[in-house]
């Protein structure tokens, strides 16, 4: 019974797989001969399911690739104002966060002792001026020897030197700026005692404004002097251009520093404040690009799966220019193409396909 039993399952596979094997070959036979309804379809032959997905029209596009980066605003220029001389405050002459011009004198130590020195040279410069014409006078007489005219020439010009000295420790009393801008907090009153090393106040030059930032290393060819660099401050844009490139690469991050110029003229930029950069390096005005996620990486290269007839057809391209969500095509694609964008892991060769959406252009 066992035996019988064994010969009968044996035989049913045999007839099973023979029915795998040859009804494709002859089923335009038997369709022609007995009719297409007369012929039944086992449950492992049935019809292939269609796979739905979204297609994408290769069209031509701009295509750019962007240099990213975060930099910080810095003033123009910037300084802590110290007296260059030592001595008591008797004036302070600015507003804390005023606009200040240069040259404007914005505080005094006292400066009495070296003004009466400076009367008491400027008496003693005019009695010598004095004798010097009288002396000058009686040598064009050959009343006196030119030695004795030499020595009161050089007794005069030694008190104009004088004079000059007590000028320059009289103008080391006054602070004054030394280039327009906004000056801000004072940290001292009147009467206070400073030396040169005491911070009276600081003072920026916020226009035009500097933005500081660093790139990879492996473009610092590609970025010159005079380049434009967008920045983005409180989501807002604004248009700048490089104006200085450091000459070393930072060996610890592999970056190298610069700086763009943004004109500022309202000021309505402040210095410390975190910029988001961009630079634009290369860009195609008409390029066949398309979604990153439709490139399907293999030991061969890069495929995609276009939508031809009702079928999934894959593609070999060659891939260029690459953005955050765009991939240039330079070879295997034509403009009008219809990529396959969605359902990638499923797409096969000749696969049915049903094209829910396409898109143009995202």
């Amino acid at each position: 019974m066992n035996r019988t039993l064994k010969i009968t399952i044996t035989v049913i596979l045999i007839l099973f797989l023979a029915g795998l094997v040859f009804y494709p070959k002859y089923k335009p036979f038997l369709v022609a001969k007995f009719g297409p309804k007369n012929i039944k379809v086992g449950p492992m032959r049935q019809a292939q399911q269609k796979l739905n997905a979204s297609g994408f029209i290769v069209v031509p596009t701009h295509l750019s690739e962007f240099i990213r980066s975060e930099g910080t605003l810095r003033p123009d220029e910037e300084t802590d104002l110290t007296f260059e001389t030592s001595g008591k405050i008797v004036g302070i002459y600015f507003v804390e966060g005023t606009k200040v011009k240069k040259g404007n004198l914005l505080a005094k130590i006292n400066d009495m002792p070296l003004q009466a020195q400076l009367q008491k040279l400027q008496v003693e410069i005019k009695l010598a001026e004095e004798k010097e014409f009288r002396q000058k006078s009686l040598l064009g007489k050959d009343a006196i020897s030119q030695e004795s005219y030499d020595q009161v020439v050089t007794d005069m010009q030694g008190l104009r030197a004088d004079i000059n000295l007590v000028k320059a420790h009289i103008a080391e009393t006054e602070l004054r700026a030394p280039f327009d801008g906004v000056i801000g907090l004072r940290y001292l009153s009147e009467g206070a005692y400073v030396n040169t090393t005491t911070k009276i106040a600081h003072l920026i030059k916020m226009s035009p404004i500097k933005i500081e930032f660093s790139i990879s290393e492996k473009y610092s060819s590609e970025i010159k002097t005079g380049y434009p660099v967008t920045f983005t401050v409180d989501n807002k844009d604004y248009e700048a251009s490089v104006y200085a490139i450091d000459p070393k690469i930072d060996i610890e991050t592999r970056t190298i520093s610069m700086r763009a110029l943004y004109s500022n003229k309202n000021e309505e930029l402040k210095t410390g404040t975190y910029a988001r950069i961009i630079l634009e390096l290369s860009k195609i005005d008409s390029a066949k690009s398309i979604p990153t996620e439709a490139i399907t990486p293999t030991m061969d290269g890069s495929i995609v799966y276009t939508y031809n007839k009702g079928q999934a057809q894959s593609v070999n391209v060659t891939t260029g220019l690459r953005t955050e969500s765009r991939i240039q095509i330079t070879n295997g694609l034509n403009f009008g193409d219809t990529v396959l964008i969605t359902g990638i892991l499923q797409l096969r060769q000749s696969l049915p396909v049903v094209l829910d959406t396409v898109i143009t252009n995202r």
